[in-house]
Protein backbone atom coordinates (compact mmCIF):
# COMPACT_ATOMS: atom_id res chain seq x y z
CA UNK A 1 0.00 0.00 0.00
CA UNK A 2 1.59 3.68 -0.82
CA UNK A 3 1.95 5.86 1.51
CA UNK A 4 -0.22 8.79 2.28
CA UNK A 5 0.61 11.84 0.87
CA UNK A 6 3.04 14.24 2.99
CA UNK A 7 3.41 18.25 2.86
CA UNK A 8 6.76 19.95 1.87
CA UNK A 9 8.18 23.13 1.82
CA UNK A 10 10.88 23.60 -0.57
CA UNK A 11 12.54 26.89 0.03
CA UNK A 12 14.52 27.50 -3.15
CA UNK A 13 14.10 26.83 -6.50
CA UNK A 14 17.31 26.59 -7.95
CA UNK A 15 18.30 23.51 -10.00
CA UNK A 16 18.31 21.20 -6.70
CA UNK A 17 15.28 22.49 -4.98
CA UNK A 18 13.25 22.57 -8.59
CA UNK A 19 14.02 18.91 -8.54
CA UNK A 20 13.04 17.74 -5.63
CA UNK A 21 9.68 19.58 -5.46
CA UNK A 22 8.75 18.51 -8.63
CA UNK A 23 9.58 14.74 -7.72
CA UNK A 24 7.41 15.06 -4.56
CA UNK A 25 4.59 16.78 -6.20
CA UNK A 26 4.92 13.69 -9.13
CA UNK A 27 5.07 11.20 -6.06
CA UNK A 28 1.48 12.93 -5.48
CA UNK A 29 2.60 15.19 -2.23
CA UNK A 30 1.38 18.09 -1.33
CA UNK A 31 4.36 20.56 -2.68
CA UNK A 32 4.97 24.26 -1.71
CA UNK A 33 7.94 26.53 -3.32
CA UNK A 34 9.19 29.40 -1.74
CA UNK A 35 11.75 31.90 -3.93
CA UNK A 36 12.51 35.47 -4.06
CA UNK A 37 12.54 35.19 -7.74
CA UNK A 38 9.74 35.55 -9.88
CA UNK A 39 11.71 33.68 -12.72
CA UNK A 40 12.28 30.52 -10.52
CA UNK A 41 8.84 30.79 -9.08
CA UNK A 42 7.25 30.65 -12.52
CA UNK A 43 8.97 28.02 -14.00
CA UNK A 44 7.80 25.37 -11.31
CA UNK A 45 4.12 27.11 -10.64
CA UNK A 46 2.32 24.66 -13.11
CA UNK A 47 4.07 21.49 -11.60
CA UNK A 48 3.19 21.65 -7.92
CA UNK A 49 0.76 22.27 -5.48
CA UNK A 50 1.29 25.93 -4.55
CA UNK A 51 4.23 28.49 -5.37
CA UNK A 52 4.79 31.78 -3.97
CA UNK A 53 7.23 34.67 -4.53
CA UNK A 54 8.89 35.09 -0.62
CA UNK A 55 12.06 36.29 1.04
CA UNK A 56 13.00 33.17 3.74
CA UNK A 57 14.59 35.54 5.11
CA UNK A 58 11.46 37.18 6.18
CA UNK A 59 9.58 34.63 8.84
CA UNK A 60 6.40 36.83 8.63
CA UNK A 61 7.02 35.59 4.90
CA UNK A 62 7.07 31.93 5.80
CA UNK A 63 4.49 31.99 8.30
CA UNK A 64 2.17 33.20 5.59
CA UNK A 65 3.06 30.35 2.82
CA UNK A 66 2.42 27.59 6.11
CA UNK A 67 5.33 26.50 6.12
CA UNK A 68 4.57 25.89 9.67
CA UNK A 69 1.97 23.44 8.52
CA UNK A 70 4.56 21.40 6.42
CA UNK A 71 5.63 17.84 6.89
CA UNK A 72 8.81 18.73 6.28
CA UNK A 73 10.77 21.96 5.14
CA UNK A 74 13.26 21.69 3.06
CA UNK A 75 16.39 24.73 2.88
CA UNK A 76 17.43 24.34 -0.91
CA UNK A 77 19.12 28.28 -0.79
CA UNK A 78 22.44 27.61 -2.49
CA UNK A 79 24.96 29.93 -2.06
CA UNK A 80 23.14 32.97 -0.19
CA UNK A 81 24.51 31.65 3.22
CA UNK A 82 23.09 34.07 4.93
CA UNK A 83 19.93 33.52 3.41
CA UNK A 84 19.77 29.84 4.21
CA UNK A 85 20.46 29.98 7.62
CA UNK A 86 18.02 32.72 8.22
CA UNK A 87 15.67 30.24 6.62
CA UNK A 88 16.51 27.78 8.23
CA UNK A 89 16.22 29.78 11.69
CA UNK A 90 12.64 31.26 10.26
CA UNK A 91 11.49 27.76 9.49
CA UNK A 92 12.05 26.38 12.79
CA UNK A 93 10.39 29.64 14.66
CA UNK A 94 7.17 28.83 12.39
CA UNK A 95 7.05 25.35 13.43
CA UNK A 96 7.80 23.35 10.26
CA UNK A 97 8.12 19.74 12.34
CA UNK A 98 10.95 18.56 10.44
CA UNK A 99 13.89 20.39 8.71
CA UNK A 100 16.33 19.69 5.85
CA UNK A 101 18.72 21.35 5.08
CA UNK A 102 21.45 21.89 2.28
CA UNK A 103 25.36 22.83 3.24
CA UNK A 104 27.94 24.31 0.81
CA UNK A 105 30.42 22.97 3.34
CA UNK A 106 31.60 20.81 6.01
CA UNK A 107 31.47 24.59 8.58
CA UNK A 108 28.33 25.39 7.17
CA UNK A 109 27.10 21.73 7.49
CA UNK A 110 27.94 22.18 11.25
CA UNK A 111 26.06 25.35 12.12
CA UNK A 112 22.84 23.89 10.07
CA UNK A 113 23.05 21.26 12.43
CA UNK A 114 23.40 23.37 15.25
CA UNK A 115 20.38 25.07 14.41
CA UNK A 116 17.78 22.43 14.53
CA UNK A 117 17.95 21.06 10.87
CA UNK A 118 17.01 17.19 11.53
CA UNK A 119 19.25 16.30 8.09
CA UNK A 120 21.76 18.65 6.28
CA UNK A 121 22.63 17.86 2.92
CA UNK A 122 25.80 18.12 1.27
CA UNK A 123 24.56 17.25 -2.31
CA UNK A 124 27.67 17.66 -4.45
CA UNK A 125 29.89 16.21 -2.00
CA UNK A 126 27.37 13.56 -1.94
CA UNK A 127 27.01 12.71 -5.68
CA UNK A 128 30.65 13.04 -6.06
CA UNK A 129 31.19 9.55 -3.87
CA UNK A 130 28.95 8.28 -5.35
CA UNK A 131 30.35 8.60 -8.90
CA UNK A 132 33.80 8.01 -7.73
CA UNK A 133 32.18 4.33 -6.19
CA UNK A 134 30.83 3.16 -9.47
CA UNK A 135 33.74 4.97 -11.68
CA UNK A 136 35.89 2.76 -9.67
CA UNK A 137 34.12 -0.55 -10.01
CA UNK A 138 32.77 -1.15 -13.27
CA UNK A 139 30.63 -4.12 -12.11
CA UNK A 140 28.80 -0.97 -9.34
CA UNK A 141 25.74 -0.14 -11.08
CA UNK A 142 24.71 1.47 -7.96
CA UNK A 143 24.70 2.13 -3.83
CA UNK A 144 22.80 3.34 -0.93
CA UNK A 145 24.58 4.76 2.16
CA UNK A 146 22.54 3.24 5.32
CA UNK A 147 24.46 5.23 8.09
CA UNK A 148 26.76 3.57 10.48
CA UNK A 149 29.03 2.37 7.57
CA UNK A 150 27.06 0.04 5.69
CA UNK A 151 25.79 0.20 2.52
CA UNK A 152 23.37 -1.84 0.01
CA UNK A 153 25.34 -2.23 -3.55
CA UNK A 154 24.30 -3.47 -6.67
CA UNK A 155 27.14 -5.51 -8.28
CA UNK A 156 26.56 -7.03 -11.66
CA UNK A 157 26.90 -10.64 -11.39
CA UNK A 158 30.28 -11.71 -13.48
CA UNK A 159 30.90 -15.04 -15.41
CA UNK A 160 32.73 -16.43 -12.83
CA UNK A 161 29.49 -16.51 -10.36
CA UNK A 162 27.21 -17.62 -13.31
CA UNK A 163 25.32 -20.98 -12.21
CA UNK A 164 26.09 -20.55 -8.82
CA UNK A 165 22.85 -20.37 -6.40
CA UNK A 166 23.11 -17.40 -3.60
CA UNK A 167 22.82 -19.72 -0.67
CA UNK A 168 26.98 -20.76 -2.35
CA UNK A 169 28.62 -17.63 -2.39
CA UNK A 170 28.86 -17.70 1.82
CA UNK A 171 29.99 -14.44 1.47
CA UNK A 172 29.18 -14.20 5.14
CA UNK A 173 31.98 -15.97 6.32
CA UNK A 174 34.37 -14.58 3.76
CA UNK A 175 33.13 -10.95 3.59
CA UNK A 176 30.76 -10.27 6.56
CA UNK A 177 28.18 -9.42 3.81
CA UNK A 178 24.35 -10.22 4.13
CA UNK A 179 23.09 -11.60 0.54
CA UNK A 180 19.78 -9.74 -0.20
CA UNK A 181 18.80 -10.81 -3.24
CA UNK A 182 19.16 -10.37 -6.89
CA UNK A 183 17.38 -7.97 -9.94
CA UNK A 184 17.00 -9.70 -13.11
CA UNK A 185 15.35 -7.03 -15.28
CA UNK A 186 12.19 -5.44 -13.27
CA UNK A 187 12.02 -8.84 -10.98
CA UNK A 188 13.15 -9.09 -7.76
CA UNK A 189 14.51 -12.62 -6.52
CA UNK A 190 15.20 -13.03 -2.48
CA UNK A 191 17.99 -14.48 -0.74
CA UNK A 192 16.23 -16.90 1.90
CA UNK A 193 12.66 -17.48 -0.19
CA UNK A 194 14.22 -18.10 -3.03
CA UNK A 195 17.61 -18.99 -3.53
CA UNK A 196 18.25 -18.11 -7.51
CA UNK A 197 20.67 -19.41 -9.88
CA UNK A 198 22.67 -16.79 -10.89
CA UNK A 199 22.99 -15.40 -14.19
CA UNK A 200 25.63 -12.86 -15.63
CA UNK A 201 24.26 -9.33 -15.77
CA UNK A 202 21.79 -10.11 -12.74
CA UNK A 203 22.44 -7.53 -10.30
CA UNK A 204 23.18 -9.12 -6.66
CA UNK A 205 21.72 -6.93 -3.73
CA UNK A 206 24.42 -6.76 -0.77
CA UNK A 207 24.76 -5.08 2.67
CA UNK A 208 27.59 -4.78 4.62
CA UNK A 209 30.29 -1.93 5.16
CA UNK A 210 32.23 -0.50 2.67
CA UNK A 211 35.92 -2.24 2.89
CA UNK A 212 34.26 -6.03 2.52
CA UNK A 213 32.09 -4.75 0.29
CA UNK A 214 35.74 -3.34 -1.90
CA UNK A 215 37.29 -6.62 -0.53
CA UNK A 216 34.45 -8.27 -2.76
CA UNK A 217 34.49 -6.59 -5.68
CA UNK A 218 38.64 -6.81 -5.52
CA UNK A 219 37.88 -10.47 -6.09
CA UNK A 220 35.56 -10.64 -8.84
Amino acid sequence: MADAPRTFAIIGLGTFGSTVAKELARFGNYVTGIDCSERAVSTVADLISFAVIADARDEAALREAGVGDCDVALIAIGEDLEANVLATINAKMVGAKTIWAKAINRTHHRILSKLGAERVILPEEEVGLHVAQVLHNPRMRNYLSLGNGFHVVNFLVPEQLAGKRLSELELGPRFELRTLGVMRGTDFAGAEAEDPELKVEDKLMLLGRRNDLRDFAASL
